[in-house]
């Protein structure tokens, strides 16, 4: 039975669109996405460096630990009318993060205040601890570049869940901490400027953040797939947490 568990009340519905636009199957090897179609993507400006996040509740940002001033509500860079900027006030990194093997690449950030939610801007929901998504055809990406341009119009991608066995063989470091997704004969990924950002998946009417961009080996190589932070192993880290973060969304697959 698919059951959504929220950690402390809140007014708010996440995972779920409030424009309920449209969404394509086609970043590498994508297409624009519509305007409102990912209301909890963010971008993070670090000094000039591109990094994704999103939002989990009025004031947190779930992003990677090797990203560290933010931008919602926005499809096209430096050009969309109902866009915010906050500044980040906090950052909290995984106590455990390992910058060489990638271990527990996740973080939370804390906007300066909060932000309130719109038809642009609302919260993704997290994968319950123990969520699983073996196979999983309809994961979406949402990035802002790609290798060889960068369009500045938000992007978007399905691509398959790929076992870690299968992924391991290609990196020989996957831990039960990351999540793989991507084709075997390449083409779609994530790439430089979407690390931090979310992978989701829809669970009937409902968006739930799977992973957090974090590495791969260049970008849509064959046999190389996308390798993300597991958002389900880090249910313990931020329910600890929770006295700092309020308000939080998490979604069970029962």
């Amino acid at each position: 039975m698919h059951e959504l568990l929220q950690l402390l009340l809140s007014p708010a519905v996440c995972g779920k669109p409030p424009l309920n636009t449209k969404v394509g199957t086609r970043i590498v090897g994508g297409q624009a996405a519509a305007a409102g179609a990912w209301p909890w993507q963010v971008r993070l400006d670090i000094n000039g460096a591109l990094c994704g996040g999103s939002l989990i509740n009025n004031q947190w940002i779930l992003s990677a630990a090797h990203c560290v001033v933010v931008y919602l509500g926005e499809t096209e860079i430096n050009n969309s009318p109902n866009s915010v900027s906050r500044t980040v006030s906090r950052i909290i990194v995984h106590p455990n993060y390992n910058s060489d093997t990638h271990n527990n690449d996740v973080a939370l950030l804390k906007m300066a205040s909060s932000v309130t939610f719109t038809d642009y801007i609302s919260p993704v929901c997290l994968a319950a601890q123990g969520s699983d998504f073996p196979g999983q055809e309809v994961t979406y990406l949402v990035r802002y570049q790609s290798p060889c341009s960068a369009p500045s119009t938000l992007q978007e991608v399905s691509v398959p869940v790929v076992n870690n066995t299968q992924c391991n063989s290609s990196y020989s470091i996957i831990t039960s901490n990351m999540i793989c997704a991507g084709l075997t004969e390449g083409g779609k990924d994530s790439c430089q400027g979407d690390s931090g950002g979310p992978l989701v998946t829809k669970n009937g009417t409902t968006w739930i953040q799977a992973g957090v961009v974090s590495f791969g080996n260049k970008c849509a190589l064959p046999n190389f797939p996308g390798v993300y932070a597991r958002v389900s192993e880090y249910q313990t880290w931020i329910s600890s947490l929770q006295l700092l973060i309020s308000n939080l969304f998490v979604e069970s697959l029962l």
